[in-house]
């Protein structure tokens, strides 16, 4: 126990307090110690993107960052995409224009478009590739998961202006 350090981190929006070596990655955090497997390493050195996930609304490399860097943070992982059992709309989207293949690169490609769509709600072509360009996917898919990010950022920028336009509840 000697050197572990106490670190508190909210992940997929459940508060957790672990004891850990404080040269523990994130990617092993979540993998390890949480069981949350859906996080890839690929190449554990930030290269391939397999294992991204979003910290504070950013996408971040769980493989080159510490766990104890996560502290007091907000953490996603591909797990905390779906809702009462109802897939994220860009995990639909995936599904529909058959954007994956293999798997393995999905949940980082996944959390790259999310923190994308979140913060843009109707990217260009050209700022969908630019927010995977850090994920490799040695399937050759990206002509569809470009397809299901814009489906995707269709359904949630429609489903957004529906809300806007609801009339307030008497």
């Amino acid at each position: 126990m000697s050197g572990h350090q106490k670190t508190t981190l909210t992940v997929n929006g459940n508060q957790v307090t672990v004891v850990i070596d404080p040269r523990m990655t994130l990617a092993e955090l979540l993998r390890e110690e949480l069981g949350l497997t859906g996080t890839k390493v690929g190449c554990n050195r930030g290269e391939c993107g397999s294992c991204t996930v979003i910290v504070d609304g950013q996408p971040a490399l769980s493989c080159s960052m510490l766990a104890v860097e996560a502290a007091g943070k907000h953490v996603r992982t591909v797990e905390g995409l779906a809702i009462d059992g109802k897939l994220h709309p860009l995990q639909q989207a995936f599904l529909e224009h058959d954007a994956l293949q293999c798997g393995y690169c999905t949940p980082g490609i996944l959390m790259s478009l999310v923190a994308l769509l979140e913060r843009t709600s109707r990217p260009t072509e050209d700022e969908i590739r630019r927010a995977i360009d850090g994920n490799a996917c040695r399937c050759g898919c990206f002509p569809n998961i470009v397809a299901a990010a814009s489906a995707a950022a269709s359904v949630m920028a429609a489903a957004a202006d529906a809300g806007k336009n609801r009339e307030p509840a008497a």
